[in-house]
């Protein structure tokens, strides 16, 4: 089912072509300001003791141009699902692409399915961050292999708002590694297959958000199983079982 709802939802985004006009520096004043805001009111909230059942998370993935922010890579696209527990929100998606006046590399077009054209039409990273921290509100984050996300996020806050990056991103290994130890997958795929969790577009930033989501609930239901009621559990558990 979400599957289809993302078709359509990609559908419909994809006709919308943003026209580029020059954006006043007052009106990018109160979007920056907007992304301060939020990242000043992450700071009280404390999501470690929300039970599973209750904890609402945004489980989201970026395509870039390559691995190392700090050394030219760009972003490209953010795709991201909301949950509520185990709940995949099938109508609560977003779907961006970036603006760049520099195309994709062949391999990254071939592998992404971006255009140079459907860059140079997409808004810009200012724009796209503040409608994705609109949605995300100060939900927490996942994402797969997290690491990736988290420094693209950090460049991509600090070139636009001075500030550092605040939100709460958890990696999906943060549950795998606790309740299936003995499996030592890595990427999705593998994850997506053992789980058989299917992947419509894989390396299209919205369909392996919803196929993260999909793990993270499997994961969510085994750790209550196993009678994990939060995240503060799992913490817990891992200081317990570190070697």
């Amino acid at each position: 089912m979400i599957m289809n709802q993302m078709l359509a939802f990609i559908k419909q985004m994809s006709g919308k072509i943003t026209e580029i006009n020059p954006v006043s520096s007052q009106t990018d004043a109160r979007k920056i300001a907007f992304i301060r805001n939020l990242q000043k009111e992450l700071k009280q909230k404390d999501a470690l003791h929300v039970p599973f059942r209750q904890l609402p998370v945004v489980v989201f993935d970026i395509e870039t141009t390559g691995f190392y922010p700090y050394h030219g890579d760009r972003m490209l696209s953010i795709g991201a699902v909301k949950m509520k527990g185990a709940d995949v929100l099938e109508n609560q998606l977003f779907y961006k692409t970036i603006y760049n006046a520099l195309p994709p590399s062949e391999e990254i077009a071939d592998l992404t399915g971006i255009t140079a054209w459907e860059l140079t039409q997409a808004q810009p990273l200012l724009d796209v961050l503040r409608e994705f921290y609109r949605f995300v509100q100060n939900d927490t984050l996942v994402a797969h292999h997290s690491s990736h996300e988290k420094q693209f996020m950090e460049q991509a806050s600090w070139n636009v708002t001075r500030k550092n990056f605040q939100h709460r991103i958890i990696d999906t290994n943060f549950l795998t590694k606790v309740v299936s130890p003995e499996i030592d997958h890595v990427h999705l795929d593998d994850w997506c297959e053992y789980y058989s969790i299917p992947i419509k577009q894989r390396h299209h930033a919205l369909y392996d958000a919803a196929a993260t989501a999909q793990l993270w609930s499997e994961n969510i239901v085994k750790a209550e199983e196993m009678g994990f009621r939060n995240l503060r559990d799992i913490y817990i558990h891992l200081a317990n079982h570190s070697s």
